[in-house]
């Protein structure tokens, strides 16, 4: 049987919020077979949990924000992009303000942080959301069109392409594809000619492999890993949102599934990650 996931231990960080620039304490802990993922403001006079899903995304500006009446996180979608990235299906995530830290700006200090606390299976099936038919939205035409599409694979696989017209951009790749398969970084300042981050960028097409991350997180906001092929021509949150809720308005566009044999499921879901 191919296991749901969760961590061994707790695990702490502390950091800022690159929207609010609010300090804030992150306790990310070990969660039960089938709760999820499960954010809980604790700073508040009664603790609030927010389940992750599709529905519980509020605002799309900037980042991805997930809420339960008044109560709210900003900025997930790295987070969720780590655990997407380790298969990790249940986890509680403590947090002391409303935003989520950015660290290092990227999912490698929250990739750092799950595998430092270890991932361990649980003795319950994972639960694949398995897209049969394409769906896809769109907005806009002509030279302003913006679309991301959901399309049948046995596997989960990425393709992100940008248009953003800047000298420091066009002078690196406007498009990418992660398969996961076969195997992501911090907020990028500019001005109307270059970056401006001190250490320049880390990959000569970090715009666009940013964009992946954040598409990677955004979709598994749906709460279960997806069976598709993803891609994406100028796409953002508030799309990328669009298209899971399109998807769950579609009942014959999709099936949740599980592997009784580890073996049958896609390459890249079935073995754990080591822990550093």
């Amino acid at each position: 049987m191919l296991s749901q996931r969760t961590l061994k231990t707790l695990t702490k960080a502390v950091g800022v919020g690159l929207h609010s620039g609010q300090r804030v304490e992150l306790t990310l802990r070990p969660a039960a077979p089938d709760t999820g993922i499960v954010f809980r403001r604790i700073d508040l006079p009664e603790p609030v949990d927010i389940p992750v899903n599709a529905e519980a995304v509020t605002d799309t500006r900037l980042a991805s924000t997930i809420s339960v009446g008044q109560a709210k996180v900003l900025t997930v979608e790295h987070l969720m992009s780590a655990c997407a990235g380790l298969g990790i299906d249940n986890l509680y995530v403590d947090i002391t303000a409303e935003e989520v830290p950015i660290l290092d700006g990227s999912a490698s200090s929250f990739v750092f942080l799950l595998q430092s606390a270890g991932v361990v299976e649980q003795p319950a099936p994972k639960r694949f959301v398995r897209v049969l038919e394409t769906v896809e939205v769109s907005e806009g035409e002509g030279e302003n069109i913006k679309w991301a599409r959901l399309e049948p694979y046995h596997g989960y696989k990425l393709t992100f392409e940008i248009d953003f017209r800047h000298p420091a951009v066009d002078s690196t790749g406007q498009q990418v594809v992660f398969d996961m398969s076969d195997g992501l970084d911090n907020a990028i300042v500019m001005d109307d000619y270059k970056v401006l981050n001190s250490d320049g960028l880390r990959y000569d097409d970090e715009f666009v492999k940013h964009k992946i991350l954040d598409a990677m997180g955004d979709l598994y906001i749906l709460g279960k890993p997806l069976l598709a092929a993803y891609s994406a021509f100028r796409s953002g949150h508030a799309m990328n949102n669009r298209l899971l809720r399109e998807l769950l308005s579609r009942p014959s566009a999709y099936e949740v599934v599980t592997f009784d044999k580890a073996l049958e499921a896609p390459r890249g879901f079935a073995a754990l990650q080591p822990a550093w």
